[in-house]
């Protein structure tokens, strides 16, 4: 288990939970004082009221709520955002809405999951040549989406 502080600002009320025993992200919250309109094709940054203290060799992912996206096209600006160890800013979120109508934000509201992630030591080592072959080899997009194309799920 990590654990993460984590400091109230801005008359932040709420602390970040899960939904479910299962869940995966903690869902934050919109700490504004009055609604915001994220018109259709818009985006806006919205305070969570929270400053996280993440370990070294961790991070903070944010990422949509499935319903606000499904329901009404309101996702994330970056797809995944990331929070650094050593960022000690407010969360923000970058919301955009990709929606056929306007969406009204309302204080309190549910607007993202954070999620915390470990984050490996990794050693890039320069070299002329690779030495493994795969499959795919240098086929790029969209190659492993048809099966003629890549064989990867056939039954041997």
């Amino acid at each position: 288990m990590v654990e993460v502080k984590f400091k109230r600002i801005n008359n932040c009320n709420y602390t970040p939970s899960k939904a479910t025993l299962g869940s995966s992200g903690f869902d934050v919250q919109a700490n504004i004082t009055e609604p915001v309109t994220i018109k259709k094709l818009s985006r806006a940054k919205i305070p969570t009221g929270l400053v996280l203290e993440i370990p070294y060799g961790w991070e903070a992912q944010i990422r949509p709520r499935s319903g606000l996206a499904a329901k009404h096209g309101i996702t994330l600006t970056n797809c995944v955002g990331t929070i650094d160890s050593d960022y000690r800013g407010e969360l923000i979120i970058l919301l955009i809405n990709l929606g056929d109508e306007d969406y009204v934000i309302e204080p309190g509201e549910r607007i993202a999951q954070l999620v915390i992630q470990s984050v490996p030591e990794v050693k890039f080592i320069d070299s002329e040549s690779l030495n493994e072959d795969t499959q795919r080899a240098d086929r790029g997009f969209g190659s492993t989406g048809k099966t003629e194309n890549l064989h990867l799920n056939a039954k041997v």
